[in-house]
């Protein structure tokens, strides 16, 4: 039985042990694969520790997806445009390989599972840390019409687009100069929502039918998402399902094997109820 670990700090509240134990049933594939905490310091020994007694394969979480970068041997396209690294695997060299399946895993929820349009739409993402800088150029791969960044800090924001604009149209821009602007679909990667808060966004934002998507999910409506219902959004959506497929992707990158994700998805979703 090969072993696989989420490791990050703090970890207990992960649920990447009940999805990839969703994945393994459903497949058939015979796995172990546990939550591990990691201390804050030294996550390099900590995940060379786990490569060197026969663990085959990691899924990262904060703080440690910067330390990931820089600890595997080799880091895929999208790990490199993302700054940051989610999932690590071991080749028959014994090389480690680094990855992030996070912009994947969106956009797949956004497509697949929902069905819904980035293309030739009007995208304004919230924040420019870590998590949105992980997906911002799967999103752009889908050429929307526009993708603008809103953020506190708009040096920040005007930093992280101008490190995407070999990708597509991206721009920049403050909460406050937001006012009289619309848009077809708007993501939440802002922390905000962790403190039950919200960005200050201008109540004519969303365009008719416009969908929105908070990065973060939680057992009840998010602050973002409640916003987006009270102001007329066509479609609300959480980050489960962004989980979900990130995780079948790295489930992917270790098996060869792609899992179903709905059915886990609405397992998760019922386990939060």
């Amino acid at each position: 039985m090969e072993r696989y670990a989420v490791v990050g700090n703090p970890v207990g509240h992960s649920k990447s042990p009940q999805i990839h134990a969703a994945f393994a049933r459903q497949t058939g594939q015979s796995i172990s694969y546990e939550a591990l905490l990691a201390p804050l310091e030294g996550f390099a020994d900590y995940a060379r520790d786990f490569f060197n007694s026969g663990g085959k394969g990691l899924n990262v979480t904060v703080p440690f997806k910067l330390d990931a970068f820089q600890f595997a041997d080799q880091c895929s396209a999208r790990s490199r445009n993302a700054g940051a690294v989610n999932t690590l695997s071991i080749d028959q060299n014994n090389k480690i390989l680094g990855d992030n399946t996070d912009g994947v895993g969106l956009v797949r929820d956004i497509l697949s599972n929902h069905q819904g349009i980035i293309r030739n739409r009007r995208v304004l993402v919230l924040g420019a840390g870590g998590a949105v800088r992980g997906v911002l150029e799967m999103l752009m791969r889908e050429q929307p019409a526009q993708l603008t960044i809103a953020n506190r800090t708009v040096a920040k924001a005007e930093q992280l687009a101008a490190s995407f604009t070999d990708c597509g149209p991206v721009s920049a821009t403050s909460f406050a100069e937001l006012e009289g602007e619309r848009y077809d679909f708007v993501i939440n990667g802002t922390s905000a929502s962790l403190q039950g808060d919200l960005p200050p966004l201008p109540s004519s934002l969303l365009a008719p039918g416009a969908w929105s998507y908070d990065l973060m999910y939680a057992r009840a409506d998010t602050p973002f998402t409640s916003w987006a219902k009270a102001h007329g959004a066509g479609k609300t959506l959480d980050g489960l399902g962004m989980l979900v497929e990130q995780a079948a992707e790295s489930f992917f990158i270790w098996r060869q094997i792609r899992p179903e994700t709905l059915p886990v998805i609405q397992l998760i979703r019922e386990q939060l109820q």
